[in-house]
């Protein structure tokens, strides 16, 4: 099986394993009655046909046989797991893996397929709290913005999703799933529809970024677009909506242009945001309101920000609209930056990529 093709790997035989009827149930479950998104969908179910493979190969076809010792035999399992480069998964990945395990095990004592949840009391590896090892200076950022060929539409478009990234720290999906009518332009403003959580959030966008946005919208989106409109704000060459993959590829194709040798692409530009905002004295609570965080560790900090509030201090802080400049460390700043970490690690690499694939004994 080639490595990294999701597809493949998605599409292994299991349909004669007796835990596959139980596996698409609880897909079809969080599709239409959890609701989650589609690349968490994508994820879980990779994931679970990890977890379902594994079973398969140990003869283990009922979720009724399905005990906590075996669920400890997974857990070791991948904690002893090498991928072909010789380095383990890691542990944020094992973590992402098991939490699927578990919330499929509870799903079916919930719906009554098994007497009890063998997961309930499974211990999962801590996440790790490490910090952005990777984060763009504002002069690196400078040239990544000026490697899009502005000679053509594409090169505006990119141009246009750069300055977007770095003004408002957005997710890629985020920038993926963006509508035309997301940009308000007379507000300065980017509404960011169901983005991690299904939460809605508003955000300053910026003069610079609104303007590029701007000028892609007036001379490039309409060499790009294909009938029927999709409606979508940035469109492939072939006038589709962006995949988060070719997103993160293009993205990155820019940062390599620019001299820039650092693991990551969008997230690269979320990390500098909120750590040059931080740098020039931004509050941490607007740097939370801005990224969309709802905690920044353990213990969840829901603050409400009125968007006129946060406009400020955008301007103040972000380098692209920066009006004054102040400074500020504490230990809410190194939670912030972990969180990012953590889950630029979910982002880039959200376990799919990295799941065993050769099974061993």
């Amino acid at each position: 099986m080639a490595r990294g093709n999701r597809t493949a790997r998605a599409r292994q035989p299991l349909e004669h394993n007796g835990l596959y009827p139980y596996l698409m149930r609880f897909m079809d479950w969080s599709r239409t009655v959890a609701q989650q998104s589609p690349y968490t969908l994508e994820r879980r179910e990779g994931q679970l046909r990890t977890f379902t493979a594994w079973c398969d190969e140990r003869s283990l076809h009922d979720p009724g046989s399905i005990t906590k010792p075996i669920l400890e035999r997974y857990q070791r399992h991948l904690f002893y797991y090498r991928k072909a480069d010789g380095e383990p998964l890691g542990t944020g990945t094992q973590h992402s893996m098991l939490v699927s395990v578990k919330m499929w095990f509870k799903w079916l004592a919930q719906q009554n397929h098994i007497q009890a949840n063998p997961a309930s009391e499974l211990t999962l590896p801590k996440k790790p709290r490490s910090l952005p090892r990777y984060i763009l200076s504002p002069e690196e950022v400078a040239q990544a913005l000026n490697q899009p060929d502005l000679g053509l539409p594409e090169g505006i478009r990119d141009r246009a999703i750069l300055e977007l990234l770095y003004a408002t720290g957005m997710r890629r999906t985020e920038v993926c799933n963006l509508n035309l009518y997301a940009i308000d332009r007379k507000r300065e403003t980017v509404f960011i529809r169901e983005g991690k959580g299904g939460m809605d959030r508003v955000v300053p966008i910026g003069q610079r970024a609104l303007a590029w946005v701007q000028k892609y919208l007036e001379e490039a989106r309409p060499q790009l677009v294909t009938y029927p409109d999709s409606g979508h704000l940035f469109l492939s060459l072939y006038g589709a909506p962006f995949r988060r993959d070719v997103l993160g590829a293009i993205v990155k194709r820019h940062l390599n242009n620019a001299g820039i040798d650092k693991p990551g692409s969008c997230h690269l530009f979320r990390h500098a945001c909120a750590t040059h905002m931080l740098d020039n004295g931004a509050d941490i609570r607007f740097i939370q309101a801005l990224l969309g965080h709802t905690q920044l560790n353990t213990t969840e900090i829901y603050t409400r920000v009125s968007i006129d509030k946060l406009k400020q201090i955008h301007a103040a802080t972000h380098p692209a609209t920066m009006q004054t400049k102040t400074d500020d460390e504490g230990s809410e700043r190194l939670q912030l930056l972990a969180t990012l970490a953590q889950e630029a690690d979910e982002d880039d690499h959200p376990g799919a990529d990295d799941e065993p694939r050769h099974w061993t004994h």
